[in-house]
């Protein structure tokens, strides 16, 4: 029990901004040892937004803007870590050579692709989150726990399975999962998709289309960052999750206002 309380707090220290430091192993520990635990995570980061999206719709605000204030919820607990990884990393798609899009992705500054790949993304993600809001808030609050699991769980799966693209950084010092710990982090994503998909007022078929829906956008950029960098990094790892959850909430959308709804 030991143990998994130190995995889901260096999970929670590295994928979010809450005070948890003092929790935090003293010893030197992987993160990719307790990359099983990143779906948890969205249980950590999800009730707040779940809050506000509640508070938002019994003051009568509306759902779209229930839902931009949930995803800014979202937001501040987790630092933006995941949305900077995905505009890092669609900035470096731009360069000529591997060497030039890792440095591109080093710099702080964003640029076009980024700026763009960033805005669309959270357009997407602000308008299936108010389109689940409109059916009810417990469904815009299961679908944001399960969109939130299952892209953290994608993104334990691509550290197991993607080599680091640089000797140093983030992607290098996380380490590399095991198969096995990369099978518990999608099955427990998997699980807490289920939730989601019976509030959607569907089974099993609705469960694997909105998984796998979620898993092949998550694929893009895994696969874009093997072609062009060789590896993952700390920003490939951004993208995945961000490509993931976004996916997983528009499949929860279709499933939940589908002809067979």
């Amino acid at each position: 029990m030991a143990r998994l309380a130190r995995d889901l707090v260096l999970a929670t220290v590295w994928l979010t901004r809450l005070p948890v430091m003092r929790q935090a192993p003293p010893e030197p520990v992987p993160l990719s040892v307790a990359a099983w635990a990143f779906p948890l995570v969205g249980i950590v980061v999800v009730p707040p937004a779940a809050a506000v999206i509640w508070l938002a719709l019994w003051l009568g605000l509306g759902a779209p803007i229930a839902a931009i204030l949930a995803l800014g919820a979202m937001a501040l607990v987790t630092g933006g870590l995941h949305e900077d990884g995905l505009a890092d990393f669609a900035d470096g798609c731009g360069g000529s050579t591997r060497t030039r899009r890792l440095e591109i992705m080093r710099d702080s500054r964003i640029g076009s692709y980024g700026a763009l790949t960033l805005g669309l993304v959270a357009a997407l993600r602000i308008a299936a989150l108010a389109a689940l809001a409109g059916h009810s808030a417990g469904l815009a609050a299961l679908g944001l726990l399960a969109a939130a699991a299952w892209s953290r769980g994608l993104m334990a799966l691509a550290l197991a399975v993607m080599p680091a693209a640089r000797p140093e950084g983030l992607g290098r010092a996380a380490g590399q999962a095991s198969h096995r710990i990369a099978l518990v982090a999608i099955t427990l994503g998997a699980m807490l998709v289920l939730p989601a998909v019976s509030a959607a007022g569907s089974g099993s078929l609705g469960w694997l289309m909105v998984a796998s829906v979620g898993a092949a956008f998550a694929a893009i950029p895994a696969v874009m960052a093997l072609s062009k960098l060789g590896g993952q990094t700390g920003d490939v790892l951004g993208a995945i999750q961000q490509s993931g959850e976004t996916a997983t909430l528009l499949a929860l959308v279709a499933l939940a206002s589908g002809p067979a709804a």
